[in-house]
């Protein structure tokens, strides 16, 4: 079956999954009543399946596909695990395994690429935002539980594991091979560009990196700088609670987010002025590959008007989760409480929308640089200051904005 037909039928899958849900939760339908008035529905259409469908189907598949339809349909990093996959899933859950360094949600029934971890086996392959994986190991992705897929990409160091991707600039499937590492954390990259203008990407959001980026703005700043660019691009990996800290460096005041659940009471998360380092006037830069702690920065910048935010639009990764046993031992993983921005939009749902739109072409690759111990080597998406046109365009903004109260923070 064609790559793209294939998308095409998973997607009427999850909006069926969808159209059950919503109408369980719409208008005359609360409650109980509605939902079960669903349920009869979706009983219904299994047995017209079973009766009417051209062959005998197999009706595990039809109702997994459908479970996890509909797990997707509300939230693309929801999982369901049977009793083997989920002992599996807390086995390795805090053990040091090797991994190919890959951020994952769920798109039309398909594991797809969030982001890739810089230096990781998958970066240095290529692998990028949106590709679809459409087998690993040679099994099919579709209606895999997304903690399942993790799982299957962990293993020993040095050892090898096949994926096949569907890509929108590639017709046809693509299989590539990638051998496990244990990936190290790339350092905060800081440096001067011309003008003044101090650069700071923080490639993940991993615990301390909000202190490594306070040493970087310290030290631009002993070298002159008149304001910053937060490439916050491709960062999708590491902490909420670091995106946090991330924002409070710039803050002096204000909301940087709040976390709400159903069952969850909210709670607030305030810029400490204690934390604030420097007041010089900042731009943020964010893609379609920017997610969790990094979205919740971008978001508390962006609306409490400390930056203007350019670039993509963001995922839509920062939430709470976690993994809630079933009677038969099994488990679904699943949000339960979600990062909202100060002006309450879950950042789950909407993702961080920039104040500056501007669309990226295909990354420009550099020339690896030579790795060490100390310093993994910078990722493939990078590109050299010259050919990079988002960044190009974020210092344009930056320096027609009129300056906020610049300088260091006393202390």
């Amino acid at each position: 079956m064609p790559s793209r037909l294939k998308v095409s039928i998973v997607t009427l899958s999850a909006c069926f999954a969808a159209v059950l849900l919503a109408g369980a939760l719409a208008g005359g339908d609360t409650g109980d009543e509605g939902a079960y008035r669903q349920m009869k529905v979706f009983t219904e259409v299994l047995q017209r399946i079973k009766s009417e469908y051209v062959e005998e189907p197999d009706l595990k598949s039809v109702t997994l596909g459908a479970l996890n339809g509909l797990l997707e349909s509300i939230d693309p990093f929801a999982s369901y695990l049977n009793t083997d996959q989920f002992k599996l899933y807390q086995k390795q859950k805090d053990s040091a395994m090797a991994d190919v360094g890959l951020v994952l949600a769920k798109r039309y029934g398909y594991v797809t690429i969030v982001s890739a971890l810089p230096g990781s086996p998958a970066a240095k392959a290529g692998l990028a935002t949106g590709d679809l994986i459409e087998s690993i190991k040679g099994v099919a992705t579709r209606d895999m539980p997304l903690a399942y897929a993790e799982i299957l990409l962990k293993g020993e160091p040095g050892s090898k594991i096949g994926l096949t991707l569907l890509r929108m600039r590639s017709p046809e499937p693509q299989t590539v091979e990638l051998t496990r590492a244990v990936v190290s954390v790339p350092l905060v990259t800081a440096r001067m560009l011309p003008d003044g203008i101090g650069y700071i990407r923080p490639h993940t959001l991993a615990s301390g990196k909000a202190k490594e980026v306070a040493a970087a703005i310290a030290g631009l700043e002993k070298q002159g700088a008149k304001g910053l660019v937060l490439d916050l691009r491709h960062c999708a990996t590491g902490e909420s609670e670091e995106g946090i800290a991330l924002a409070s460096l710039f803050l002096e005041s204000g909301l940087v987010t709040y976390l709400q659940g159903q069952r969850f009471e909210r709670k607030d998360y305030l810029a400490d002025p204690a934390r604030q380092i420097t007041r010089l006037p900042l731009v943020v830069t964010t893609n379609r590959g920017t997610a969790d702690g990094a979205e919740i920065a971008a978001a508390a910048l962006l609306e409490n008007k400390r930056a203007e935010v350019v670039g993509e639009r963001t995922f839509g990764d920062a939430a709470l989760r976690r993994p809630i046993t079933m009677d038969d031992g099994g488990a679904i993983i699943l949000s339960i409480a979600k990062y909202h921005s100060p002006q309450g939009k879950a950042i789950q749902d909407t993702g961080v929308v920039p104040s500056v739109p501007f669309v990226e072409a295909e990354p420009f690759l550099e020339e690896p640089e030579e790795e060490t111990p100390e310093r993994p080597r910078v990722p493939e998406t990078e590109r050299r200051p010259e050919e990079d046109n988002l960044l190009k365009k974020a210092i344009e903004v930056l320096t027609k904005s009129a300056p906020q109260t610049a300088g260091v923070v006393a202390r």
